[in-house]
């Protein structure tokens, strides 16, 4: 296999893991939503807005052929559908970080996720040429950056887990 073919199949691999393992991420949210019978620590936006992004990019692979695009997308835009339904089953309000100056209700699995999987598939795009992934990936680094911004401006003093983002 010559090292382009290698490397292009390396990226590949990494777009498919890294996407299914952010969308798989909401299951946690969807199982304390379950037990607690609430949305306490629980954000819609997320869900929101990778449901829109998974049916425009199920639409785009559609219409480019992509089966990566297609398959993909639709396992994401199922499981945010079902995120979406629970989220509104128990949803009684709805908290906001910057007015309550926490991020109890952010996911640090999720933000991860979400910067592995946008750059990957940014990477992907340089690597196609196709500067429609590219640019429409871009968005979901920023985003990622701007939550690990609001980790370390509103510490979670007690979890331990985010003690590398408190110096």
């Amino acid at each position: 296999m010559e090292a382009g073919g290698f490397l292009d199949s390396l990226i590949y691999g990494a777009c498919v893991v890294f996407t299914l393992g952010m969308f798989s991420a909401g299951l946690s949210d969807l199982r304390h939503m379950r037990m607690t019978r609430s949305v306490d620590n629980v954000q819609f936006l997320p869900f929101l807005t990778t449901e829109v992004n998974n049916l425009g990019w199920l639409s785009y692979g559609a219409l480019k052929g992509d089966r990566i695009l297609i398959v993909v997308n639709t396992v994401g835009a199922a499981l945010q559908t079902l995120y979406i339904l629970a989220y509104l089953h128990y949803c009684p309000r709805k908290a906001k970080v910057i007015q309550t100056k926490s991020t109890q209700c952010l996911s640090y699995p999720l933000t991860i996720a979400t910067v592995l999987t946008s750059a990957s598939w940014c990477l992907y795009g340089f690597r196609l040429r196709d500067p429609y992934i590219m640019v429409s990936n871009f968005p979901g680094i920023v985003t990622s950056f701007i939550r690990f911004w609001l980790f370390w401006k509103y510490p979670q003093e007690q979890d331990r887990n985010y003690w590398f983002l408190q110096t």
